[in-house]
């Protein structure tokens, strides 16, 4: 089972694309990954993390995450973050957390 990993960043803020993405897998394998496990002997699994970052109005930053893990989905939302660092953090915090209670 393979875990697919989709981002996708407003134009405001490409020129992070490397940063982001370094930020997203180390919250993967840092955070997440003990949690991924049970869903490993599943061999027909299907895993989806799909982040959405933007750059709003007020100059501050958006995010949403959405997992996908086999037949469970969970959605995070978080606005007006002033760094990126910050917000995919925290979405991968909540993502940690939800999967801890299951």
């Amino acid at each position: 089972m393979e875990l697919q990993v989709q981002i996708h960043l407003n134009d405001q803020i490409q020129h992070d694309k490397e940063v982001v993405e370094r930020l997203v897998e180390t919250n993967l394998n840092s955070k997440v990954s003990g949690y991924l496990k049970k869903y490993e002997w599943k061999a027909d699994a299907t895993w989806t993390i799909d982040v959405k970052l933007e750059k709003n109005k007020k100059d501050l930053f958006n995010g949403k995450l959405i997992a996908e893990l086999d037949r469970d989905e969970f959605v995070f939302e978080r606005e007006d973050y002033d760094d990126l660092e910050s917000l995919i953090n925290n979405l991968f915090k909540h993502l940690k957390e939800k999967l801890s209670d299951m």
